[in-house]
Order: structure tokens, then sequence, then C-alpha cells
């Protein structure tokens, strides 16, 4: 897994954005896009550090391209979206394709989370 820069189209970052900042206001923390080999960060909140190693954390989100054709043909339905919770916040994870996005909060809702979802797969499906 590598760090890529100029990854996402500047178009689709914009929509990324504004789309998750619409549905989550000032509690999003950053936003990751993704494929199974490469990554960039494309939001960070400007109070927040560049310190976490984001290669670890995007190897284990990007494992979600393999987990979810575990569930494939499942009786629980395709896949929508992954929410972990942690002590200090948020992390949602949505993949379309061969491409995601993982979404990091200092709090959300299920309601926050379904609606973030929805508003990433949208953009996602249409860039």
């Amino acid at each position: 897994m590598s760090e890529h820069r100029d990854l996402v189209d500047p178009l689709l970052e914009e929509r990324l954005v504004s789309a998750c900042r619409t549905a989550v206001g000032d509690s999003l923390r950053s936003i990751t896009y993704f494929t199974p080999d490469e990554y960039e960060q494309i939001y960070l909140r400007s109070d927040l550090e560049a310190d976490t190693d984001l290669g670890a954390l995007v190897g284990h989100e990007a494992a979600g391209f393999r987990t979810q054709l575990a569930y494939d043909g499942s009786e629980l339905g395709e896949y929508q979206y992954t929410l972990r919770v942690f002590e200090n916040g948020f992390v949602t994870r949505v993949i379309t394709g061969d491409h995601g996005v993982f979404v990091t909060t200092d709090g959300i809702t299920v309601r926050r989370s379904r609606e973030v979802t929805e508003a990433l797969r949208s953009t996602l499906e249409l860039g």
C-alpha cells in the first residue's frame, strides 16, 4: 500500500470533501481515498497533525475489498458500509467497486453515519 499524491481527480476530491462537510460538519477530522494498492489523504482538519501511520490504517481498511466478498450472496444482502467506534472518534468506510473512502470524525450518530455513507457512495459512483 503506497501513498500517491494526485490519485484523486480534483473535481472528485472537491465533491467528497463537500459531501462530508455537509453531512457531518465540524466534527469531520479526515478523509482518505483509497484503492487496493494506493491511497491519498484528501482532507485533514487544520487542528490535527499528520503524524498517524496512515499507511497501516489504509491497509486495514483496504482489506474491506476482500472482506466484502466473504459476505457476497449471504442472507445479509449487499455490503453498505463499515462504522468503527473508538474512544476518541469514529471511522466510517465506504467501498464501491475498486475504490473507497474512509472518514474520521469526532462524533457521529448512526443516522449521520448513514447520511455520510449515502453521500460518499453516490459521489464515488459518479466519480
